[in-house]
């Protein structure tokens, strides 16, 4: 039988992962750790809260999860608005956040990685960490830095003989969580939970949905001409009304 840790799971994309490996038998106990608890209309017997807050200096609360086979950290903020406006705190605790909390965590558990014969990680990254992102510079900046760490990392996995491996998971944007102030609604999110656990389970390194119908083509208008695919990104997030 096996027990999962999702960090942030307490809405949006992680919410619905943890419903998706709460359906599966083997599934015992989800413990969720996040800022808030799980609300009580989204709650299920195998969920556990935890609160804790990612900005915290002291992370010894992830020491408790001993028992556990599945990583999952879904945790993640963003803001869409010119650098002009953007105040120090909010680049501070972006990289605290996006950033610094997933690679803590992951050490906190790497001697599993390195050694258990199944222990499974996923992070959720972002496709904005692959290119630049106008509108959404510190952001992008966070989420580039956490895809390389997990590319390099999953290197020295594979060199130490490890079969295991962070999955990168790196959408873009998705209807139906918390993000930027939306609000989770589980049947939006579900198809893509279910999607994430697959790849998860099937010890793949990097999921990008939508690679085929949108992404491959975006990133290789990106590596073509990053300047002119800057210059098309702006644009479109102002055509699109996501500006406010």
């Amino acid at each position: 039988m096996s027990k999962a840790l999702i960090v942030g799971g307490a809405n949006g994309i992680g919410l619905s992962i943890a419903h998706t490996l709460a359906t599966d038998g083997k599934y015992t106990e989800i413990y969720i750790v996040d800022r808030a608890a799980v609300s009580a209309e989204n709650n299920h017997p195998k969920f556990k809260s935890i609160l804790f807050d990612l900005e915290e200096s002291n992370y010894d609360v992830f020491n408790q999860f001993a028992d556990i086979d599945t990583l999952i950290i879904t945790a993640g903020f963003g803001r869409l608005n010119l650098f002009e406006n953007i105040e120090e705190q909010h680049i501070i605790s972006s990289f605290n956040v996006n950033t610094v909390a997933p690679i803590r965590i992951i050490r906190h558990f790497y001697e599993r990685l390195l050694h258990d014969a199944d222990f499974k990680c996923a992070v959720m990254v972002s496709i904005a960490g692959y290119m630049s992102s106008p509108f959404f510079s510190i952001y992008a900046a966070t989420k580039a830095a956490l895809r390389i760490f997990i590319e390099s990392v999953n290197v020295e996995l594979e060199k130490s003989g490890s079969a295991n491996r962070i999955l990168n998971v790196s959408p873009g944007s998705i209807k139906g969580t918390s993000f930027n102030a939306g609000k989770t609604d589980l049947t939006l999110t579900s198809a893509l939970a279910k999607d994430i656990v697959e790849h998860l389970n099937d010890k793949n390194d990097l999921f990008i949905p939508q690679y085929d119908e949108i992404f491959k083509e975006v990133l290789e208008r990106y590596h073509a001409d990053f300047r002119e695919e800057g210059r098309h990104s702006y644009d479109y997030k102002i055509k699109s009304g996501r500006i406010k």
